[in-house]
């Protein structure tokens, strides 16, 4: 999950207007950590001389210079060329983008009242600035002006991609409207950018508000004795001293429900994840989620469009709410089916150790382990000591990335960073030259947001001249002192996945900002993540990373073979709840504004019902009042990308395996027709010249077991 991007076009001084620029520039203290490219490798930011007080500045003075840039180029009394106005563009905003980087980069990953305070002020200033750009009519002329004749400018593929990408985007964004509708965009936007804030805010704050505490050992039962330690180490950090208490976590879900024998502790935690932003109080986010609902329909309605859905997707390789809708309603029934079978053999196994109640979702987990056990046998807490985190890492994710890329890793301690536990790598590429500077924030904190996500600090372009700097997010729960960090399979998936947009990021090779990385459409930026992911269990790999963290032991044939066999257990389950998650995002999104309702849970009961998705024990994956995902990050009418992106991912790994698995021939072909060309080429027009056809729906159905 990321962020929504900013408009933040990239920096120059080499046009009119140079010295309103540099009167501008000098408005920030050389002092500021923000003022100039930071002279560590790879422009690698300053994370120890990085304050609090040194963001609001130099926010303040890169607005007011990608200002000055801006208005520079939209007043030129030269004719508009490529480099004068596109060009231009693509340089404006450098300081703007140093510090929104890091700014927003640390509000996810390690924030405090400071920040947060910052934020929400800056959102409203932000998305006037960006407004003020994309709706300044005479610069708008100027790319209108090239655009029209663009076939005619001798411009090479991706000189005329992205000039048309940026008339796209100067459209979408408001700048053919009237005037008056111009200032009631602007309004919009402030207002949008302001509660989306204050939503993911209250969501951390309401996460952490909502732990579950409880006053004995017995009531944890089924944890560990490090887990049950840690309860109280949180408990007592909360002034609980010999109380226990478990933080909730991003997903409705949550890890301990696998554990807990004690089934009125895993009642109540799944209620207070469950009841999150919605059970009064200052966090409650049921108002915000109209609010934004109705805003967002408004101004779709205002840009031309039926709804939110249909404007964010036009821009998407999906294109319509119809493609979504036939999407989720083809897996939707085949899905709930499954999980209907799964919690028939879960039932069978509650009635035989004579539990005496239906499943209910906080069942789920804690039975369907029990299941596997005896199907499969074996449980889920067999494979974590095979799991350790620098196992997984070194001998795992970076060994799939040598064998399939070439590259290599060398971990270094001189590079400052914004929290102790953070690591850092040099990544060099098969020829030996540095490719990019990677870093790992693996643990869960408090001032953390849930879930797990990339970013970049520094995106590569030619035109610059940057090379990448990214960093992969977990919220892994960090062991007591000395002891060792031993992951779930499905963290293990979590980590391998991210470092695929890792790759994605580091790969690229593009000439423009505004192509760089990860920058592609939303519903096809999962698609190289999810690809990552098969190397997790491709014997070579998981044979070199899984080893017992005391003996050095090697997973045992037999229970990796039970793994393996087991792939398509409980995927009824996943693929239900993911359903229900993506279906809320299409039925908020959808709606006009005139049909905007009053009651939020009823409103989310009806849409599960009339999708085919209420089936209690599946909850969603994530509800309403704490979808980050779609009201307050990029996915908004997207979290469907998943999916979209799954179905590429299953057809690309069927690919791999025709070609021979795990080689350089096969990555370097990957890396040469999609990971290395960000947002130059239309998404499926790269997956096509990589596939050699479109991509075929088989290998999903099988994947997830849908195809009985």
């Amino acid at each position: 999950m990321k962020r929504p991007q900013l408009l933040i076009l990239a920096a120059s001084l080499a046009f009119a207007g140079v010295a309103n620029v540099a009167l501008a520039a000098a408005a920030l203290p050389a002092s500021n950590p923000f003022a100039k490219a930071s002279t560590l490798p790879f422009q690698y930011p300053v994370f120890d001389k990085i304050t609090d007080a040194a963001y609001g500045p130099a926010f303040d003075a890169g607005m007011r210079e990608q200002a000055a840039e801006i208005d520079a180029i939209a007043n030129s009394k030269k004719a508009p060329t490529f480099d004068n106005t596109i060009v231009a563009m693509e340089r404006s905003g450098r300081l703007l983008n140093r510090v929104s980087t890091v700014f927003f980069n640390l509000t996810g990953a390690n924030t405090n009242d400071a920040m947060q305070k910052l934020d929400r002020e800056l959102a409203p200033k932000l998305s006037a600035h960006g407004d003020a750009i994309r709706m300044n009519a005479k610069l708008y002329e100027r790319i209108k002006a090239l655009y029209d004749k663009r076939d005619n400018l001798g411009l090479n593929a991706e000189d005329k991609y992205l000039l048309e990408r940026y008339h796209t985007d100067f459209v979408r964004a408001g700048a053919k409207l009237s005037v008056a509708d111009k200032a009631k965009l602007k309004t919009y936007n402030a207002k949008l950018a302001e509660l989306q804030t204050a939503f993911a805010q209250n969501v951390l704050k309401e996460a952490n508000a909502s732990a579950l505490v409880v006053d004995t050992r017995e009531e944890l039962a089924g944890m560990s004795e490090t887990a049950i330690a840690k309860a109280a180490e949180e408990a007592k950090a909360r002034g609980l001293d010999g109380k226990f208490a478990i933080a909730v976590v991003n997903t409705t879900t949550q890890a301990p429900l696998a554990v807990l024998t004690n089934r009125a502790t895993r009642e109540r935690l799944l209620q207070a994840s469950m009841a999150r932003g919605s059970r009064g109080g200052e966090f409650d986010n049921r108002e915000l989620v109209l609010q934004l609902a109705k805003l967002r329909a408004e101004r779709a309605a205002l840009l031309g469009y039926t709804s939110h859905a249909a404007y964010m997707l036009e821009d998407q390789t999906a294109h319509d709410t119809g493609a979504v809708n036939k999407l989720l309603g083809e897996f939707a029934k085949p899905a709930v089916n499954n999980a209907r079978r799964e919690a028939a053999d879960i039932q069978k196994v509650i009635d035989a150790d004579k539990g005496g109640f239906q499943l209910a979702a906080h069942d789920w987990t804690y039975y369907a382990d029990k299941v596997r056990k005896d199907r499969y046998a074996f449980d889920q807490g067999e494979l974590r000591p095979y799991f350790e985190l620098n196992s997984v890492l070194e001998n795992g994710v970076f060994f799939a990335a040598n064998k399939v890329y070439g590259l290599t890793f060398k971990e270094r301690k001189d590079l400052p960073v914004y929290n102790p536990d953070v690591r850092v790598w040099d990544v060099f590429d098969a020829d030996g030259k540095q490719l990019a500077i990677f870093l790992g924030d693996f643990y869960a904190r408090s001032n953390k947001r849930g879930g797990a996500w990339m970013n970049a600090y520094v995106g590569q372009n030619k035109l610059l001249g940057t090379h990448p700097v990214v960093a992969n997010h977990l919220n892994i729960p960090k062991p007591a002192a000395g002891e060792p960090t031993l992951l779930t399979y499905d963290e293990v998936r979590t980590t391998f996945h991210e470092f695929g947009h890792a790759l994605h990021g580091m790969f690229s090779d593009v000439k423009y900002p505004r192509f760089s990385g990860t920058r592609v459409p939303r519903d096809f930026v999962e698609f190289p993540s999810q690809v990552n992911e098969m190397w997790l269990a491709w014997p070579e790999v998981l044979n070199n990373y899984a080893k017992h963290y005391q003996t050095g032991a090697p997973m045992p044939k037999e229970l990796l073979d039970k793994v393996i066999a087991s792939a398509k257990f409980n995927e009824g389950y996943r693929t239900t709840e993911y359903l229900a998650a993506s279906i809320l995002d299409q039925k908020w999104h959808q709606l006009g504004a005139s049909q905007i309702p009053t009651d939020v849970l009823g409103f989310e009961a009806a849409a599960l019902k009339e999708a085919g998705v209420d089936f209690a024990p599946v909850p969603p994956r994530y509800r309403t009042t704490y979808f980050s995902h779609v009201f307050s990050g990029g996915y908004s009418a997207g979290y469907y990308g998943y999916l979209w992106a799954e179905k590429l991912d299953a057809d690309t790994v069927e690919w791999f395996k025709e070609n021979g698995g795990l080689t350089r021939k096969n990555g370097d072909w990957f890396r040469q027709k999609l990971l290395s060309r960000g947002g130059t080429v239309d998404a499926m027009q790269m997956f096509r010249e990589f596939r050699g056809r479109d991509a075929k729906v088989e290998p999903l159905l099988e994947r997830r077991g849908l195809n009985q």
